[in-house]
């Protein structure tokens, strides 16, 4: 009888271990395919001139004027909404930002694309984005060899409307 308990006992701590191992990455992935963007983002990319100081202090000038713009006249509601209004407003981006990089006396150019391109994972306040290509308006500023700043447009991460991302723990535990 004592034997039949202890191969139950090793069967069932077995079955557990074989459960834990395949539930719990099944978990973690619910959480991080669980996002309420579908898929669907439209980021936005200020890519400075160079690393100098005065090259990235100017990229964040042109990141509020075209901050600016995009919240008080693109319609964010839905993704193909916004997609549009972006691709029919380029050279309205171009001739923002090169407004501002002129009334900080610089002689470059800027220039606003919408591009479909590869992005690692970034995390934006407590947002984690993902990996992978995305949608985005890409505003160059002269060589665009410096870093950039970024954000999303839709869903509007950084335009004062919520974007919330769901997770499995805080549906199943809240």
């Amino acid at each position: 009888m004592k034997k039949s308990v202890d191969i139950l006992l090793k069967i069932i701590s077995l079955l557990v271990s074989v459960a834990i191992i395949f539930c719990i990455p099944a978990i973690f992935c619910a959480c991080i395919d669980n996002n309420n963007y579908d898929g669907e983002m439209l980021r936005l990319h200020i890519r400075a001139n160079s690393n100098s100081q005065d090259d990235q202090a100017v990229k964040l000038k042109v990141r509020d004027a075209v901050n600016d713009y995009i919240e008080n006249n693109i319609r964010k509601s839905t993704f193909d909404e916004a997609y549009a209004e972006i691709g029919e407003r380029l050279d309205i981006l171009s001739d923002i930002a090169t407004g501002k990089l002129r009334e900080n006396g610089f002689s470059y150019s800027a220039r606003a694309v919408l591009r479909n391109e590869y992005f690692p994972s970034r995390m934006y306040k407590d947002e984690v984005v993902p990996e992978g290509y995305y949608d985005a308006l890409i505003i160059e500023l002269g060589e665009a060899a410096g870093d950039n700043w970024w954000c999303v447009i839709y869903p509007p991460l950084c335009y004062g409307e919520e974007f919330v991302y769901k997770s499995f723990f805080a549906e199943l535990f809240g």
